[in-house]
């Protein structure tokens, strides 16, 4: 506020009047000037008048109407934070000012660091610099020497004068244009090494550098490196150029030790104050022991560890120099007044937090009883089950909204009602009448009894009671409490899972299959159907032996063998209801039965774990299937013979070569013998042709013999290239007979198959001969008659297969027909019986093969058909399960 006076005169003769102008900050008139009060200077002063002690009054007054305003939980949390804020206000003044006094005094030491970094760096430089100029001088005066070997002699002497006066210096060379060293000084530690002045020369270090400085033609710093990987030692390069004539001749290069060089160039007093360290551009160190990481301060705010780098020039930034100044003591334990104050404000505080949380357990205890009134009160109101009290007298005391909700009757109509109540029907009253005496003398069911309740619209419902007695805090009873429970919809649901339940026995009864069900580890049956007790009766023993019989065993069949062993192994580790069931098929000899057996793992209703056991009769089934295995057994031998039928002619033709030679050699000895010109050599190669003709013929018969032979089916671990050569030897007759020349390629090194051999021969040898009837049926010229045969390994579905296929340059297949060729009794030939190419897909697809048929194109034009199947290869399990002796060869 400003004050001042001022007069004013009228424009009349009138005396002057003087004003008091009073100018208060803050307030502004409605042009936005500041608001003046101008009052007449004999008028009292408003604000001068105005009594301190009517201010502090009016603030005092203003002050209580608000602290009586707020509620009590809030005053006493006011009462207990503006102390507590107090304290931590001047704790943290205390510590500001503690913080600030110590930053301070951190800059300082940051500030000397800095300083003292920039003192050594240019110590550093110095040196280098000196020594940069005294080399420089050198290669000034190298070329003044009147001849090469001078200047040799006047090299070694200056490089051995700079390597006595600089131990820094661990090499100084003089090499040529093209870096072969003309000569050069070592130091004795780089010699203990093992290190030439060659070995120096050729470092990539050393190139990059001499690059260098033929282009700016002025000396160059290397970046620091390791001129041996087994080192720690890093070393650096100055190259100084040597000129002739204006052009660069050759290079001095200096190999300074970076470890040699902070003893000569950083002071005593500093090194015992700083932790003096050299470092690379990526911050790997090169000299120096820095300060370990573990030894900085476990409190760094107070007494933090300063440092400060630098790069040294004139290297660059390839060399930088750090100093890492050492931790002194924590100066904290001097500062006692701190430590006390802090003491005592945490002293304070924990005082008042200690005093807030007591009265903050009253309050919430407080609370805690209102909720909880609360909400019992809300619990009784809105809980679905009807709640009644009643004295000792058996006079309705109390009843909640649920039982007035659920009788329809009002709780003025309830209350001090006695029996007969109104929610009793009139036709149950004599019973309800007796319950409650058996109440009320304290004979009543924990179980509870169901009755019918009334409404007040005459309807009823079924509901179930429960009694229990009220007791007072004292111990004693005072009433009972009475629950009740709508029950109507449950004991609906219940008459229909009965019903459900009956339905579901019938069906179960009904079927033609067995089904039992038997918890594992016991013998205990479950259940069992109709069918089952006709077989089994009504013992478990049935059920485990079918279990045992296809190797369904669970927990439940014990083996000694297994006692060391967790009893639920072989149970399924997935959920029950994910659980597959698994089948499998048994004779039952005791049934004189086939039986089909299906398992499943199931909870059983009260929680065990059990195995349901279906058991299907397919006697009838697998008596037709051994009827059609027999007929299919048939059909393949007919087969075989049918095809060495229609080859009858061909094994003839071929038998007939061989024994018309047994006739001609024959003969022939005879008619020498009759002209006494035989010799006993001449008979004995005689009689050895005439041997291996006989030999060849029988092998033909053999061969017949053994492929029509009629045999079970018997699968081995078979070699290709055996069935292969077997089947070509008899599929070669027709195909000469009817002028085919016939080719085949099989794989080397192929692996075995498990397969019958003679069905896999017969296959082959009916894909040939239809091969060899379509190219002849076709009238194609001799150059044309042409079957392949190859066999070769593939990749099919991920399985690693064995591939025949058989391909011939007749006609090819029709498209009509195409999905027809392999369809029983359906054939081209006008003599064909059609069972031959169903018969060879039965045969393969048995053998867990595909055999499928396309043609083979040139453009637009059919140019022959190719018949291909492909068998599985054997597997490892297979090799286990078959002995040596087993194997075809």
């Amino acid at each position: 506020m400003v004050q001042r006076s001022i007069n004013c005169s009228s424009m009349g003769a009138a005396p002057p009047v003087q004003f008091t102008i009073i100018r208060t900050a803050g307030l502004r008139s409605l042009d936005g000037m500041p608001f003046c009060l101008r009052l007449p200077h004999t008028m009292p002063n408003p604000i001068k008048t105005l009594n301190p002690s009517l201010l502090a009054a009016t603030a005092r007054s203003s002050i209580d109407r608000w602290w009586e305003s707020q509620s009590p939980s809030r005053q006493d949390r006011y009462m207990v934070l503006a102390p507590l804020g107090a304290v931590l206000l001047f704790l943290a003044a205390i510590s500001a000012a503690f913080f600030y006094l110590r930053a301070e005094e951190i800059s300082r030491g940051q500030e000397t660091v800095i300083r003292d970094v920039e003192t050594m760096r240019q110590q550093i430089r110095l040196r280098l610099v000196e020594q940069q100029e005294q080399f420089i001088r050198s290669a000034r005066e190298l070329q003044e020497q009147p001849d090469i070997p001078a200047q040799v002699d006047f090299f070694r002497a200056q490089a051995l004068a700079y390597a006595q006066k600089y131990p820094e210096l661990q090499t100084v060379l003089w090499i040529d244009n093209a870096r072969h060293v003309i000569a050069g000084h070592m130091s004795y530690s780089t010699r203990a090494y093992g290190q030439t002045l060659e070995d120096i020369s050729a470092l990539p270090q050393t190139a990059q550098t001499f690059s260098e400085i033929r282009q700016l033609r002025q000396p160059v710093y290397s970046a620091p490196y390791k001129s041996r990987p087994e080192s720690h030692l890093a070393t650096m390069q100055l190259q100084i150029p040597v000129f002739e004539q204006g052009e660069v001749t050759g290079a001095l290069v200096v190999e300074y030790a970076i470890e040699r060089m902070l003893p000569f160039s950083v002071s005593s007093d500093v090194g015992t104050r700083y932790a003096i360290t050299l470092l690379d551009d990526k911050d790997q160190l090169l000299a120096g022991a820095p300060i370990p990481a573990n030894a900085q301060s476990l409190l760094p705010w107070i007494n933090p560890s300063s440092e400060y780098m630098a790069p040294v020039y004139p290297v660059g930034d390839t060399l930088q120099v750090r100093a890492q100044m050492y931790r002194t003591s924590l100066n904290v334990v001097g500062s006692g007044l701190f430590w006390m104050v802090c003491a005592l404000s945490a002293l304070t505080v924990w005082a008042l937090l200690a005093n807030w949380r007591h009265m903050r357990r009253r309050q919430q205890a407080q609370r805690a009883l209102i909720a909880e009134t609360n909400f019992r009160r809300a619990m009784e109101n809105s809980m679905r089950i009807g709640l009644r009290a009643m004295d000792m007298q058996g006079r309705i005391s109390y009843v909640n909204p649920a039982f007035c909700q659920m009788t329809g009757w009002d709780e003025n109509e309830l209350v001090g009602q006695t029996a007969p109540f109104p929610h009793w029907p009139e036709q149950d009253r004599e019973l309800l009448s007796a319950r409650l005496q058996d109440e009320l003398s304290g004979h009543f069911s924990p179980g509870g009894f169901q009755v019918r309740v009334k409404r007040k619209n005459g309807t009823l419902f079924d509901a179930r009671m429960y009694v229990s007695p009220l007791i007072d805090p004292q111990g004693a009873q005072g009433g009972w409490m009475t629950s009740m429970t709508d029950i109507t919809e449950p004991n609906r649901i219940r008459e229909q899972l009965s019903a459900s339940y009956q339905r579901f026995t019938t069906v179960l009864e009904a079927l033609d299959a067995s089904v039992s069900v038997a918890p594992l580890g016991s013998t205990e049956l479950l259940f069992a159907n109709k069918l089952y007790r006709q077989w089994f009766g009504t013992q478990t023993k049935g059920h485990l032996d079918m279990v045992a019989q296809a190797g369904m065993t669970g927990a439940g069949a014990h083996d000694e063998s297994l006692d060391e062993v967790d009893s639920f192994a072989g149970l399924p580790t997935d959920e029950l209801t994910s659980a597959q069931s698994g089948s499998a098929e048994i004779y039952v000899a005791e049934l004189d039965k086939w039986l089909e057996i299906r398992s499943r793992y199931l909870s059983w209703v009260d929680g065990r774990l059990a195995q349901m056991v279906i058991a299907s009769d397919i006697t009838a089934r697998r008596h037709a299937e051994e009827q059609a295995a027999r007929q299919a057994e048939r059909a393949e031998s007919a087969n075989r013979l049918i095809t060495m039928g229609e080859m009858a002619s061909s094994v003839a033709h071929e038998l007939n070569q061989p024994l018309a030679a047994i006739s001609n050699y024959c003969n022939g000895m005879l008619s020498r013998l009759r002209s006494q010109q035989l010799t006993e050599d001449d008979l004995t190669k005689a009689l050895e042709k005439t041997s291996h003709q006989a030999h060849r013929a029988g092998q033909i018969i053999q061969r017949i013999r053994a492929f029509v032979k009629r045999s079970e089916p018997n699968r081995t671990l078979s070699a290709v290239d055996v069935i292969v050569g077997e089947a070509l030897e008899l599929a070669e007759l027709e195909l000469r007979r009817r002028n085919v020349r016939l080719s085949h390629y099989v794989a080397a090194r192929l692996p075995r198959v498990m397969a019958d051999p003679i069905l896999i021969e017969q296959v082959l040898i009916n894909l040939i001969k239809n091969a060899g009837e379509a190219i002849d049926q076709a009238g194609k010229p001799s150059t044309q008659r042409n079957v392949e045969l190859r066999v070769v390994p593939r990749q099919i579905e991920g399985r690693d297969v064995i591939e025949f296929s058989v391909r011939d340059s007749g006609p090819g297949l029709p498209a009509e027909i195409m999905s027809q060729i392999f369809d029983a009794f359906f054939t081209t030939k006008e003599e064909g019986m059609g069972i031959g190419l169903k018969l060879c897909r039965t045969i393969v697809e048995s053998h867990q093969g595909r055999l499928q048929a396309d043609n083979i194109y040139n453009g637009p034009d059919i140019t022959g058909s190719r018949f291909s199947f492909w068998l599985p290869v054997a597997s490892a399990t297979d090799f286990d399960d078959t002995s040596e002796d087993e194997v075809i060869v």
